[in-house]
């Protein structure tokens, strides 16, 4: 089952847990909106050199320099009901997840000096799970964000408030990237296109901040599989690229602008292919599709399994909602689907919308 700290739900595949409250926080069907003032937009991802340069490990003092300077920029965001973690943005605006922030308009921010500051929810975006706040406190310290992906085997350290223990430090390695938490499309589209770390973390990490070796924010920490389904240091962080570019938008215009296709989706199970007298077991079966919709304009319909988006292979809704995350509105990709047992081909101009 798809575990949420509060709030329990089914799926397929395995358990992932969002990090959420020390002091039990509501499930994330809750997110406010708003906004105000733009800065540019971020680059897009590349992969980067492993060790930042000017940057020396000393095993004596671990990462303390590192912890000691970028504890600041890390705050606890509290309303009723729980609490999670954030990280400075703007001198005045912290960053944290969508499901901390729920429906409050207003938090608290907790800052590492044990000053408080009042704060006022901005902006939201249910597709990425991201939220800003606007503090009452300003001048608060900006970490440097990295906008390339790091590499696999490089150290993460994560700063949060897990379990309401403020600016709690853990260390790891980078696990992966790209990952998508398999049977979570049915819940959310946020838990896609994550970089994944062994650094340990825990209820009310969410919206803390994912470090490399030099303190840059690398990822803003967002869900892991819990222990007892067997996983050992599964988490997972929303790349700093993606954290930027949504924000950006937030702060401009109040929303942020997503890839759509117009349709609903479904795993791929041996009732649905007695059901749509479906040939393959892997896709993302097309269930719906929006009148007007860029699907419905390309030809897909209802029974339609999606095997293949922009050159990229589809085996899940996770699949292709990752896939989805990284074309672009207004561009034409071909969509390769499978209708009863024939293999078919067409072109789908990708949409825009608002999270």
């Amino acid at each position: 089952m798809l575990k949420r700290i509060g709030k329990r739900f089914g799926t397929a595949v395995t358990v992932a847990a969002l990090l959420v409250a020390a002091s039990g926080c509501a499930g994330r069907n809750e997110q406010p909106q708003a906004a105000p003032a733009p800065p540019p937009p971020a680059s897009p991802p590349t992969t980067a050199p492993a060790n930042p340069p000017n940057v020396t490990f000393d095993a004596s003092v671990g990462f303390a320099d590192v912890v000691e300077r970028l504890s600041p920029s890390v705050v606890t965001v509290q309303r009723d009901g729980g609490a999670g973690s954030g990280v400075v943005l703007r001198p005045d605006v912290v960053v944290t997840n969508a499901h901390v922030v729920g429906r409050a308009r207003t938090v608290t921010i907790l800052l590492a000096d044990g000053e408080s500051s009042a704060g006022q929810v901005i902006g939201t975006d249910r597709v990425t799970d991201l939220a800003l706040v606007r503090t009452d406190r300003k001048e608060l310290p900006v970490p440097e964000f990295r906008t390339d992906l790091p590499r696999p085997g490089e150290i993460a350290v994560a700063i949060g408030s897990p379990l309401g223990f403020q600016n709690s430090v853990t260390a790891g390695i980078i696990s992966g990237l790209h990952r998508d938490i398999p049977g979570s499309a049915a819940q959310s589209q946020s838990l896609v296109d994550l970089i994944q770390t062994d650094a340990p973390i825990s209820p009310g990490n969410s919206g803390g901040a994912l470090l490399d070796a030099g303190g840059r924010v690398v990822g803003i920490n967002e869900a892991y599989i819990p222990p007892e389904v067997g996983a050992v240091s599964l988490g997972f962080a929303i790349p700093a690229a993606t954290v930027l570019d949504v924000a950006d938008q937030l702060l401009a215009d109040g929303q942020a602008t997503h890839p759509y296709l117009g349709i609903s989706t479904s795993q791929v199970t041996p009732a649905i292919q007695r059901r749509f007298g479906v040939s393959t077991e892997q896709g993302a079966l097309v269930v719906g599709v929006d009148p007007g919709a860029p699907a419905a304009a390309a030809g897909l319909r209802p029974g339609d399994v999606i095997v293949e988006l922009a050159g990229k292979p589809v085996e899940t809704v996770e699949d292709l909602l990752s896939v989805l995350r990284q074309t672009q509105p207004g561009a034409e990709e071909q969509v390769g689907y499978v209708r009863g047992g024939d293999r078919r081909q067409t072109t789908v101009t990708i949409g825009a919308r608002t999270g």
